[in-house]
């Protein structure tokens, strides 16, 4: 991949890549999710998008950014109400923030309709990324199906033959168990789709325990990893188990506990990544607010730095120099290195992270890179 040069690497602990003073009077509508079994993923974005600016100021840079923060609860017409309310109402040129892939499927087409700009920190349906993408849409995270086309082609290099696979029943899930179909090379000893938010997993673990797996992928997000990885450990079922890095992230980690040691699962970034403006980042967020980053802050740090960088170079009323600004992403991202491929979706590496304890902390490291310069399968369907 390319490698940031150290000028870059040195502007993204600033949180700005060198540019031109930013235009003034650019307000952003975040609407994430704030309460309810999500609250983590969503405190955690908006936690790393606001370092981002208050690294960024700490410069005695005016980055002249505005920031709206409201929570969706989680619930798609509360996003809606919320997005109409900071497009007409409060005026805001850049919406960002959502966590889940059916409030942005309900959010993002009308707002990017509306002339504005949505940078996604988290949610990557396949719908925006295929045919209906759009040149004001940003996704600065990842394709939905990226990390589980990884996990998927972890598990056939590690000789896994025969996998239960099981996900949410909600856009992001039917992305994530296509993902791990698409590069997984055994047989799909069962496949089934979970309630969105659902605790209770006995009768999926009897399906698994009956269905002759050798292993089990699951993605579950937030409070359901955390409750089926529970629930899994004290079943008597000892199949390994890979998944992305959603349902291994550092909040539920904490949660679990020892009972996730050992468990590999894929991710487009860890804080143990090995370059500059990573290592910045993960100390002023250890200082900031006295707990180790998510992989959901870091997403949300990049996608501050990004937006800033584009505010150097362009005034957002001038949406197509606004847009190319964003387009060419010239900021340090925590991941090292950072590109939009044709549907504004990242190319980037994504590697393979085994679940240890460092001390008290339960926590990830990199073991392998599981995919390099990695694209999204939709890209070839967007045209704009």
């Amino acid at each position: 991949m390319r490698r940031m040069n150290a000028a870059l690497a040195a502007a993204a602990v600033a949180g700005l890549a060198a540019g031109a003073a930013p235009a003034e009077g650019l307000k952003v509508g975040m609407i994430t999710t704030l309460s309810g079994g999500g609250a983590a993923l969503g405190i955690d974005v908006r936690d790393g998008f606001m370092l981002a600016l208050k690294m960024h100021a700490a410069q005695g840079r005016a980055h002249g950014i505005e920031v709206v923060v409201e929570d969706d609860q989680r619930k798609p017409d509360v996003a809606v109400q919320l997005a109409d309310k900071m497009i007409q109402s409060d005026q805001v040129d850049v919406l960002t923030g959502i966590i889940w892939s059916n409030l942005a499927m309900a959010v993002v087409p009308a707002a990017t309709a509306q002339g504005k700009f949505y940078l996604s920190p988290n949610a990557g349906p396949s719908a925006l990324a295929g045919k209906g993408c759009h040149e004001n849409y940003f996704n600065v995270a990842w394709q939905n199906d990226n990390l589980h086309e990884a996990a998927g082609a972890y598990a056939s290099s590690a000789g896994l033959g025969k996998s239960f696979i099981l996900a949410p029943n909600y856009p992001a899930g039917v992305d994530a168990l296509t993902g791990f179909k698409r590069f997984f090379q055994g047989e799909i000893a069962g496949e089934v789709y979970t309630k969105l938010g659902q605790t209770d997993y006995a009768a999926e673990i009897a399906q698994i325990r009956a269905s002759e797996a050798d292993s089990v992928f699951f993605f579950l997000p937030g409070g359901m990893g955390i409750a089926f990885l529970k629930q899994y450990a004290g079943s008597g079922v000892e199949l390994p188990v890979v998944g992305p890095a959603f349902s291994f992230d550092q909040g539920i980690l904490q949660a679990v506990g020892a009972a996730a040691l050992g468990v590999k699962n894929t991710s487009q970034w860890s804080k143990d990544l090995d370059n500059s403006a990573n290592k910045a980042f993960v100390d002023a967020f250890k200082t900031e607010y006295g707990r180790l980053p998510s992989l959901y802050a870091s997403q949300g740090f990049d996608t501050g730095n990004l937006l800033i960088s584009a505010a150097a170079k362009a005034d957002v009323s001038d949406a197509d120099a606004f847009r190319e600004a964003l387009r060419a992403a010239e900021f340090a991202s925590v991941r090292g290195d950072f590109a939009f491929g044709p549907n504004h979706h990242p190319i980037q590496d994504i590697y393979v992270r085994e679940v240890i304890q460092e001390g008290e902390v339960f926590t990830n490291r990199i073991v392998a890179t599981g995919l390099t310069d990695h694209a999204d399968a939709y890209a070839g369907d967007c045209q704009m």
